[in-house]
């Protein structure tokens, strides 16, 4: 007998939902051979989290010790409460465009229009 852990996934589809993405996946493939340049003309996003933290150079963490003293630890840095969301929208040569979310602000279909506006 072996523990093992379940495999996460985002969300467990019905059958018609699979099929749906089999035939979206059917139809860009095809009009990834009828048009070569197809794909440098998709725009896709992302929305990440940006923590703020409060680094500590290499030297301000220094410390004396003797010979004999054990090495100091030091603790993995913590987040302090600045929390900021950013929206990145990428094409194939890179970054297109990268806002910043306003602290307070719901990203919404209508949020995403005016940003890019």
């Amino acid at each position: 007998m072996h523990h093992v852990a379940a495999k996460f996934v985002s969300r467990i589809l019905t059958t018609d939902q699979k099929q749906q993405h089999v035939n979206v996946c059917t139809e860009l493939r095809q009009l990834t051979s009828d048009d070569e340049i197809f794909l440098s003309r998709v725009i896709i996003d992302d929305e990440s989290w940006v923590y703020g933290y409060d680094p500590e150079t290499k030297q301000q963490s220094s410390q004396w010790k003797s010979p004999t003293s054990p090495r100091p630890k030091k603790a993995r840095q913590v987040k302090i409460n600045v929390k900021s969301m950013i929206i990145t929208f990428f094409e194939v040569k890179g970054i297109v465009h990268k806002e910043f979310v306003p602290t307070g602000q719901t990203v919404n279909s209508g949020f995403y229009c005016d940003v890019l506006r």
